[in-house]
Order: structure tokens, then sequence, then C-alpha cells
């Protein structure tokens, strides 16, 4: 099979996953609960899951979304229906410089942006500043304002922390905290700095179950820097006409869960490893007297779930690379300028970092699979057109002359004689594009595109190694294998007389 007779091929191919995928699209659940990535929301969602099935309607539970901002610009897509906010979070990160504080002005505020919010379902999960408390006895640390007798402590916050009008900035200008060398990392992998002593503070949630699992000292807020973060349920308005007994049902939590019993929620989930569907369904089965039905998957299961998932946003997004990437490289070998400015987007694409634009896609194609496969996509122009201008422009001069003594037509010279001579540079582009694809999109898995990163990030967030490596060990297999499969096919698409000619 030569490069001539592949291109087809992959069309092909790439249309029948395309009509798939669209048919797949039209089976749309009637009602999608999202949740954030930490154990809290997860379990929350779960509750809202059940509940809407309890009210005799359909529901899927996109879990771990990523941070607030991708919540909030899917609730407003309505690539979901329904999530758990908090009320701190709403005045100071959604609605920021709003100066929003009171219940209704925020209620207001959101109902004009046809998001409806409950009353709170009767906790507060505030944020905390927390240390080891061996680390803070050792130090005498008791409030956040004795840290700045300690210039020296490594600080490691959230990411999202970091940013927010109420995290680091708020908190270093409250208290004139002199710390310069601060980190920003993943909320799980935060607490596993406090554990190993690479970092002496970290934010939390006054809920968490890893205050108690790590044992943690909450050092006080004597500033009164952190407002009451109450959680609640924020969810589209049209939701009300289109399933108004999944609202009746979901308002069911409205101050009716106690801080106490969410923080053991938590703690069956994160310490006894329960599943947090089957938490909620306990949860329900005690203080509501709703028996629900739960499932909890194999590892079989979620294996070729999740192989499924990451072998479609590979292939649909290598696929059309592939086929716009050789005709770019083709004209940038054929026009000087016009290559230097297609291999210079091509290269400022590469360096954007990959959730920065996962992000960005997310009010132009929503959540799930289309953000990622069109991120995927662009990363994985780069390589291919490059090795496609390298392979063209590296063909000795004579062999050139000679097709065009042959009397062969610039259009035939292309086909028949440049590139067969670049199709091994050409295939080590795709080759190189798609070990990187399978790499990246683990991160789908942040925004609801599911693949072998889903396993990855519930392993992170519940301390689970056998989890992480459910999705690790597969992923770099699946690279492992993309790879020999390319190199088995570069013998089919290489002549023959080219590859000892190489190889010699």
């Amino acid at each position: 099979m030569r490069l001539r007779q592949l291109i087809p091929l992959l069309a092909a191919v790439w249309t029948v996953l395309m009509l798939n995928a669209c048919q797949n699209t039209r089976q749309m659940t009637e009602v999608k609960v999202g949740s954030k990535k930490f154990t809290e929301s997860v379990i929350l969602g779960e509750l809202f899951a059940l509940l809407t099935q309890s009210a005799g309607a359909k529901a899927v539970h996109e879990k771990e979304l990523g941070g607030t901002q991708v919540l909030w610009k899917a609730l407003l897509r309505g690539d979901i229906d329904v999530y758990p906010e908090y009320t701190g979070t709403i005045s100071h990160e959604i609605l920021s410089g709003t100066e929003l504080s009171s219940e209704e002005e925020i209620r207001d505020a959101l109902e004009a942006k046809g998001i409806r919010m409950s009353r709170p379902l009767g906790f507060n999960n505030t944020y905390a500043i927390g240390m080891k408390e061996r680390v803070a006895a050792e130090h005498n640390v008791t409030k956040i304002s004795d840290l700045r007798r300690h210039p020296d402590f490594q600080f490691g916050f959230t990411s999202e922390f970091m940013d927010r009008s109420d995290g680091w900035p708020a908190l270093r200008h409250r208290y004139s905290l002199p710390h310069q060398d601060v980190r920003g990392l993943d909320h799980d992998l935060a607490y596993r700095g406090l554990e190993s002593g690479s970092i002496h503070a970290t934010d939390l949630y006054s809920t968490d179950a890893e205050i108690q699992y790590y044992n943690l000292r909450v050092l006080e807020d004597d500033e009164n820097l952190f407002p009451k973060y109450y959680a609640v349920l924020l969810y589209r308005d049209d939701l009300e006409v289109r399933a108004p007994k999944v609202v009746s049902a979901l308002l069911k939590l409205e101050d009716f869960i106690p801080e106490a019993q969410m923080v053991k929620m938590n703690a069956r989930a994160k310490l006894d490893k329960v599943p947090e569907n089957r938490v909620a369904a306990d949860f329900l089965a005690a203080f509501l007297s709703l028996e629900t039905q739960v499932y909890d998957e194999t590892m079989l299961e979620r294996l070729l779930k999740n192989t499924l998932a990451h072998l479609f946003l590979v292939c649909i997004s290598l696929t059309p690379a592939i086929l716009i990437s050789i005709p770019l490289g083709i004209l940038a070998a054929r026009h000087g300028r016009v290559g230097q400015a297609i291999l210079g987007i091509a290269g400022i694409i590469q360096t954007i970092p990959a959730l920065a634009l996962l992000v960005f896609m997310i009010p132009l194609l929503g959540i799930k699979a289309p953000p990622a496969i069109a991120a995927l996509f662009l990363y994985s122009l780069l390589p291919i057109i490059r090795n496609t201008y390298a392979g063209l422009h590296d063909i000795p001069s004579p062999v050139r002359e000679s097709a065009s003594a042959l009397g062969l037509p610039p259009l035939s010279r292309l086909w028949l004689v440049e590139l067969p001579m670049a199709s091994r540079a050409i295939l080590a582009g795709i080759k190189t594009s798609a070990v990187i694809n399978v790499g990246f999109a683990t991160l789908g898995a942040l925004i609801g595109a599911g693949g072998f990163g889903q396993p990855i990030l519930t392993g992170i967030r519940k301390d689970d190694i056998g989890l992480i490596l459910e999705g690790a060990v597969p992923a770099a297999v699946l690279a492992l294998l993309v790879q020999g499969l390319f190199e088995l096919a570069e013998r089919g698409v290489v002549s023959k007389g080219l590859r000892i000619k190489l190889e010699s």
C-alpha cells in the first residue's frame, strides 16, 4: 500500500467514525449532571443523578469535569443541566466584580443569565489553610497570621485557589504574608505534598476527609478572610419546564445535609474506598427512605469502555490532521515565505498548554469529546507538516531534474516521484503525532471526554495507585502499539528499493 492509497483509506475511516459519532450524539439523555474533580462534588453529583432517576428521568453524571469555569461554561451552554456549587465561589469567582454577597442578590444575578439557584443544602464548606499537625505543633502555628513568622515555609495551593479573588491574592494581602515561593498544584497532589514534607501549608475545604486522613491542623482564620461557602444547586431554568418532577426531587436536598453528615460521606469515599454512587445511595436510603439501584462497573468493563473512548479520540483527531497536514507540508515545501508562515503558526499552536487550549474550546464546542478532538487535532499538525516539508525539501536536485527531463508535469512529479521519496519522513511525522496524540488524549478526561485519563484522575483523587495504573499502563501500551503499527506500515508505504537505499 503506497501513500497515495493510504490517504483515501484514512478519509473513509474518518467518515465512518464521524457518522457513528453523530448517531451517538442524537441519543442524548434527558438530564445531565456535572461535578468537579474533588470527592464531595462527585458525591453530590451522584445524589443529584439518583434523585433524577427516582423522578422517572434518565440521568448521566459527567464526573470530575475540572474546576469552576469548566462547569459554569458547560451549564451556560446547556452541556449540563445541573451541578453543585458554593455561594462563596459564585460571588467571588462566577460573579467576580459584582460585589454581591447576599443570597437574594446572587440569585437575581444568576436568574438574569438563565440559571436558578436552590437554597443552601445544609452545610458550609469554606476554604481553610492547613498544615501537618506535627509540623504546626513544632513551629507553634495555630492561626493563619502565625505564618508571617515563617517566611521560609513552602506553600502549595491548588491552581484555582492561586487565581481566585478570594484565594491566594486575598490571603497574601489580608495577612501581609511575605512568602514568594508559592506553587500551584492539583488539590489531591497538594495533600500529598504536605504528607511528604515538600510543602508546609495548603488550602483545604473544611469538610474534606483528607483533614482526618492526613492528620492536618486547620489554622484559625483570625482575620475572617474566607466567607461562607454554602453548598447549593445550580440548574438551568429550562429544566423546570422540561423536567419539573426532577427539579422537585432535587430541591428535597435543601437544608437537608448537615455538615457532619457530609464529612462522613466524604470519609467513606476517601478513607473507606466506598464508590461515590454507593455512598449517595446509602444516604438517600437512610435519610429519605429512597431505595435506588446503583451499578458498579468491573475493571474489565471500565478498561473496555476507556479503550474505546481513547481510540475514538485518537482516530477522529489524527485522521483529519493527516489529511490536512500533508497538503500543508507540500505547500510549505514549494513556497518559501508561505512555508515559513505555515510552520510558524503550527509551532505556535504546539506551544499552547493543553489544559488552557481545552478550556478555550469549551465556549465554542462545549464539553466531552468535541473540544478534546479539536485540541488533539491541532497538536497533531506540526510533526506531520514539518516532516512532509523536510522530506520534500531534502530530495536531491538531480532527481527533480530527471523527473522534469522525462516531461512529467508538476502534479505527476509530486505524486509519482516526490511523495514516494518523502514517504519515510512523512510516515515518521505521522507516527510522532500519533504517539503524542495517545498521550495527550488522557487530558480529555478533565472535560468529560473519557479515555484512559478518567481512571488516572479518579486514582489521584482517591489516592488509589491501582486506579492510576488502570489508566497509565494501557495508555503506555497503546502508545507502544501505535508506534509498532506504524513501523510495520512503513514496509507497505515506503518502496522496497527506497528502504534498502536508506538502510544501507
